[in-house]
């Protein structure tokens, strides 16, 4: 029996080191002064909206006249539109319709991408602001960026990085911006204005009268890109853009003409307000 007080020596001592290694020498546990980090709060969409039926059917008559003279089966297809093919529904959806008329063909296509940040220190509206921001450059159109630099087009393909997925399709017009070149010259009004510029009546004023330019009062921060047709071609196509942010969804509303006849001249004008006013309606029924 003289073994028993040493066992219970040894457990006495075991007692005493398990308690000082959970306490510091003032007996306060040494985790209570771990900093803790509240995470960046999260984006007001959960969710994006269906987009094939996100344009009214008569906002889409609107826009593709030629639409109204199909047969009442084709025109339903047309009004139907084509989703676009992604890999998250969740996070990036898009539609287009095309449709052909007598005298020119109407393109429309609208692409949605819900940012998530993975990172709790960045908000979900932080980092779509720079999915947005790196759009925004592309085109030429942020306060760091001049309009078609020499190393402008070292920088293609960065817009669509947002989500990790494939690149944007509206990305590519932004790149087409940098070697078009706008002039920036005329009003730079929502509507386009009257242009400054150029020979009253010739094909080339009423592209200097409508510039790439910031939008106010579009979401939380928006631009609309012109794309007048490309230098050297005999194709009179117009495209316009309209890329805006609301929260952390990243919007782009594209709406293109292209002639039937190369002596026709797209109307630049109409083309920006349409695109506009669809962006517009996008946005409030995002909000709602």
């Amino acid at each position: 029996m003289a073994y028993v007080p040493g066992v219970a020596l040894l457990a006495a001592l075991a007692v005493g080191c398990s308690a000082g290694a959970d306490s510091d020498a003032n007996g306060t546990d040494s985790k209570a002064g771990t900093p803790t980090v509240t995470p960046a709060p999260p984006g007001k969409y959960l969710t994006l909206p269906a987009p094939c039926r996100a344009v009214p059917r008569s906002t889409l008559k609107d826009l593709l006249p030629g639409a109204a003279e199909l047969p009442g089966d084709q025109q339903d297809k047309v009004f139907r539109g084509s989703a676009a093919v992604t890999y998250d529904t969740d996070r990036k959806v898009g539609c287009s319709w095309k449709a052909d008329g007598p005298n020119a063909t109407r393109s429309l296509s609208i692409d949605l991408e819900r940012v998530v940040s993975y990172d709790p220190a960045v908000s979900d509206d932080d980092r779509a602001d720079t999915v947005y921001a790196k759009k925004e450059k592309a085109a030429g159109l942020s306060a760091s960026a001049t309009p078609g630099p020499p190393d402008e087009k070292d920088k293609k393909g960065e817009a669509g990085e947002g989500s990790g997925k494939a690149k944007d399709p509206a990305d590519g017009d932004a790149d087409a911006t940098d070697s078009a070149d706008p002039s920036p010259s005329g009003s730079d009004s929502a509507s386009g204005g009257e242009s400054t510029g150029g020979t009253p009546g010739s094909s080339s004023s009423p592209e200097k009268a409508l510039p790439s330019r910031i939008l106010d009062n579009l979401g939380d921060a928006a631009f609309l890109q012109d794309l007048p047709k490309k230098a050297g071609s005999t194709a009179q196509h117009h495209t316009v853009s309209v890329v805006f942010r609301t929260s952390n969804v990243v919007v782009t509303v594209r709406y293109a003409e292209q002639p039937a006849l190369v002596t026709q001249v797209p109307d630049g004008k109409e083309l920006q307000e349409k695109a506009q006013a669809l962006a517009r309606k996008l946005a409030e029924t995002l909000s709602e």
